[in-house]
């Protein structure tokens, strides 16, 4: 049975309707900060944050509830280590992400932890996939991320744009109109001071030769940079190779790894294979680590189904059995 979907508080609501909570101004106590957010690796100053109403979270309650103590223990500690959240337009349409976002923003900022939003709504979305398909109407899309930029200007956040997108783009014969709107995305959040990482696919699909154009035309250069490896299981040592060639191409791009499933590197399939384990923990890259490394993120929540493949349910939905096959795995 599905977990219910993370709720948005009532008063959230009430204020985004009656007086515009969702915008862009600062939250009270929110220190103004006069640098370019593009140049800033916000990983290297603040702790991620962990949703506390997460899948994860609400797997441990449940746990706890059955008396499964080692389940609760596994569950408890995905809960606590920050994850991506995703921002999709069938759970967050307009009108709601704005308040969502600004109440993980102000969240975040009480903790002083710093939260990574997905966006993922672009048209015909998982083109290639086909098990995480929606996405909006193109003309209704910019309004959407304008809403999401406007409530993460709130406070320090970081928005990874388009999980897939630009590389599914090649197979699905999408390039003019993905390249257009994911450059006006990335516009809409630089605009807004919002640091942004555009996906950038991983090291065992597009070439960087032929990604790295799609990734300039939607503006890479003039935000911090890509993200690598999301949702897939992409040796670190494979990334860290890969995203250099990338960064090399971009202009000395900076990139993130999505390390959370990758402890067991990837076999060729990409749909929830078997044997794999949790990855490096959420950090900002060490010194010594390559040049433009910014961070080792949980980008896609590990406890998470890729679809329905493998025995799994759908794309998104926490997935108990897949979490504890994992755990034991990574030796947790």
């Amino acid at each position: 049975m599905p977990l219910p979907l993370r709720r948005i508080p009532a008063a959230l609501l009430a204020c985004a309707l009656l007086a515009g909570c969702g915008g862009s101004g600062a939250g009270e106590g929110h220190q103004a900060d006069s640098r370019n957010p593009q140049q800033v690796n916000r990983f290297a100053e603040q702790a991620g944050y962990a949703d506390p109403d997460s899948r994860a979270a609400q797997a441990a309650a449940q746990a706890e509830k059955d008396g499964d103590a080692n389940a609760q223990a596994v569950f408890d500690r995905l809960a606590q280590t920050p994850t991506g959240i995703w921002l999709t337009p069938e759970e967050y349409p307009a009108g709601q992400v704005g308040p969502f976002v600004s109440g993980v923003v102000a969240d975040a900022e009480k903790a002083d932890q710093l939260p990574t939003f997905v966006v993922y709504g672009i048209p015909d979305r998982d083109c290639s996939g086909g098990f995480s398909e929606g996405g909006l109407p193109a003309d209704q899309y910019g309004p959407w991320v304008q809403e999401i930029a406007d409530a993460a200007a709130g406070g320090p956040a970081v928005v990874v744009v388009e999980p897939d997108a630009l590389a599914s783009a090649l197979e699905c014969d999408r390039r003019e109109q993905r390249v257009q709107l994911i450059a006006d995305a990335v516009s809409r959040l630089d605009d807004a001071g919002v640091t942004t990482y555009v996906d950038g696919g991983h090291s065992n699909w597009v070439d960087p030769e032929k990604l790295a154009p799609l990734l300039k035309q939607v503006g890479v250069e003039d935000v911090r940079g890509f993200a690598s490896n999301v949702s897939n299981y992409q040796s670190d040592d494979d990334e860290r190779k890969y995203g250099e060639q990338l960064s090399g191409l971009l202009g000395g791009a900076h990139f993130l790894i999505d390390s959370g499933r990758n402890g067991n590197g990837s076999t060729k399939d990409w749909c929830n294979p078997p044997g794999r384990a949790y990855g490096t923990d959420p950090t900002a890259a060490p010194a010594g680590d390559v040049a433009h490394l910014d961070a080792f993120v949980w980008v896609k929540p590990p406890g998470e189904s890729d679809g329905e493949c493998g025995g799994g349910p759908p794309a998104g939905e926490f997935w108990p059995q897949r979490a504890l096959e994992m755990a034991a795995s990574s030796g947790w």
